[in-house]
């Protein structure tokens, strides 16, 4: 009997209930116009102006456009746990990650199959237990024929079906013939058989209740048994490898909505920027400081990241609808393509990790590999099961029947008894069949045994890459910090000096784009580190905590036993580590 109960460390809020929150004004869908590409006459100069102010008060598709300055963004760079540079407001009635984890569990596809896959498996247990239980069987059966026979009349010769007699005498009034006395000829067929066709009706009818039981099979049943059980805790712990899975993928997915939707932040930051700098130059054009190229070049750039801004919108609404199809929400068939909020910031939480532990860990939590040494142990059953073969069958059988009386027509003359017996069959030789599938059998169990050692690396090569990735991106953060707050700050230089008349408008754009690929590089660094992090915890195993009441296929059997019996310890849930530990102190004469 297994009984699973998972406890998710990292969702802590309640759960929501998702597609169902309307809201009251909703936001409307914005049009696509299309973006100038050629200089306009001096009296349109303003046209990008506008387009540049219609794209920033159209609100996005999830949140407000952020009306915080480059003071504001200034205050908010790079802290352990604040968010790196323009992220949008998070709304107070959004979905938290917790909430999202939690409505994976419950909605998810590849859980709800997995869930299916463990009630089949468990029939599959049911089905093969069948074979060692008795078995009671009512069978019933009624019969009706019809004869056809030949009864021959008396006195008719029984070498012929009939039998023809000529007399022959003369007639004197016939005179003669050809000088001869006129005979006539007379035919009796008196002695003629004919056939007399008559049906005859036989009925008969019986009933009876067989017991029927499996005395010995070689081992085959126990096996097979067994080797179900085996399947059944392996298809547990696939749910566990898929619930690691798929609590990784939702977490993944909602920092990479977060990290969109701050992209957005700073696309819409960017054209604020450019639009003020359009003003400056037009302004300064007008008072007959700077020459119409400046006005021009203002223009263009502003133009030129109009695109960045669409396509980060997009991107955020793709990530959202992805996310959704995660935790298991259907979207609502309509035009509105507005996402349900999302709640939280990307955040920067450092951790400090022991390498050779979280190796050891993976190994001994992972389900993965747990999988792999069901597999094992089904390969053994498949062994024995396939040396069954080599030994005879034996099936005992009794019960009661009920029938007519043979001797006469009457229906209703009943006869009963018991009756009992045995049957057998034992294969002397089949061709080798058998040597054929034990043979195929050991292979099968050769290669789940190379395929466990392969995996076993293979746990440790998950971890150590994910390891790598958390160094490189706790560097790359590193390096952002400065790089973020030098941006800022070279912008702030080089508007200051356009203004005093010492720089020049190139300064201004070439400080901007530098600030925009700073932040979107920081951004970036940051949803890469977070997803980093979700992909080692799910190779760890650390995501779920389960209380199990089987036995961990990591721990043998005989060690398990020992340990319970001379510990005197309550308590079936126990790592290998602490099993090895322990007999190694027996070993050793020290008392634990």
């Amino acid at each position: 009997m297994i009984v699973f109960s998972a406890q998710v460390a990292i969702a802590q809020d309640l759960r929501p209930t998702l597609g169902t929150t309307e809201d009251p004004s909703p936001t409307p869908t914005p049009t696509s116009e299309p973006v100038p590409t050629s200089i306009q006459a001096a009296s349109d100069e303003s046209a990008l102006a506008i387009e540049a102010e219609r794209i920033l008060t159209t609100e996005p598709l999830s949140t407000p456009a952020p009306t915080s300055t480059l003071e504001d963004v200034a205050e908010e760079l790079l802290y352990d746990k604040r968010p790196f540079a323009a992220q949008p407001p998070s709304p107070e009635n959004g979905i938290t990650l917790g909430q999202a984890i939690l409505n994976a569990l419950e909605r998810n596809a590849d859980i709800l199959r997995q869930i299916a896959e463990i009630k089949r498996t468990r029939g599959q247990v049911v089905e093969i237990r069948a074979q060692a239980l008795p078995q009671l069987d009512l069978s019933a059966n009624y019969n009706k024929s019809q004869t056809l026979g030949s009864n021959r009349d008396s006195g008719g010769s029984s070498g012929s079906d009939s039998e023809f007699n000529t007399i022959g005498f003369v007639d004197p009034a016939l005179g003669t013939v050809n000088g001869q006395p006129a005979r006539v000829f007379s035919t009796n067929t008196s002695n003629i058989n004919s056939f007399n066709n008559r049906p005859s009706d036989s009925q008969s009818w019986n009933v009876s209740f067989q017991v029927s039981q499996l005395i010995y099979s070689g081992g085959q049943v126990s096996a097979a048994l067994r080797a179900a059980r085996i399947v059944e805790d392996s298809s547990f712990y696939q749910l566990r490898d898929t619930v690691d899975l798929i609590i990784s993928n939702v977490r993944k997915q909602f920092y990479l909505v977060l990290l969109n939707r701050a992209l957005i932040g700073v696309q819409e930051e960017s054209i604020t920027l450019l639009a003020s700098e359009l003003r400056d130059q037009r302004n300064r054009f007008e008072a007959g400081t700077v020459p119409r190229f400046n006005v021009l070049r203002a223009e263009v750039e502003l133009a030129n990241a109009q695109p960045n801004l669409i396509r980060a919108r997009n991107s955020f609404r793709t990530s959202q609808l992805e996310l959704a199809r995660l935790v298991g929400v259907s979207w609502p068939t309509t035009n509105d393509l507005t996402p349900f909020p999302i709640k939280g910031l990307l955040t920067y939480e450092r951790r400090q990790i022991n390498l050779q532990d979280a190796v050891e860990t993976a190994k001994e939590r992972r389900a993965f590999l747990k999988i792999q040494r069901q597999s094992i142990l089904s390969e053994v059953e498949q062994i024995k099961i396939a040396l069954a073969g080599y030994q005879p069958t034996v099936r005992g059988s009794a019960g009661w029947q009920f029938r007519n009386d043979a001797s006469t027509d009457d229906l209703s003359e009943v006869v009963n008894g018991w009756f009992f017996g045995f049957s057998g069959s034992w294969a002397i030789f089949d061709g080798l069949a058998t040597t054929g599938r034990v043979q195929q059998a050991r292979a099968r169990l050769e290669s789940a045994t190379v395929t466990y050692e392969d995996s076993v690396r293979q746990v440790e090569l998950e971890v150590q890459t994910a390891y790598s990735s958390l160094l490189q991106g706790e560097e790359l953060i590193d390096s952002q910090q400065k790089t973020v707050e030098q941006a800022q700050e070279a912008l702030r230089l080089s508007r200051e000096r356009l203004s005093a008349g010492a720089g020049t408008q190139l300064e201004v754009l070439d400080a901007r784009v530098s600030l925009t690929l700073a932040q979107t590089t920081a951004l970036q660094a940051l949803a890469d580190y977070n997803s980093t992090q979700a992909e080692f915890d799910r190779v760890t195993a650390v995501n779920t905590n389960y209380h199990e009441t089987f036995d961990d296929p990591l721990v043998s059997k005989e060690a398990r036993k020992a340990w319970l019996k001379k510990s005197k310890i309550k308590r079936t849930t126990l790592t290998d580590e602490e099993v090895r530990e322990d007999l190694i102190k027996r070993r050793k004469g020290v008392k634990p």
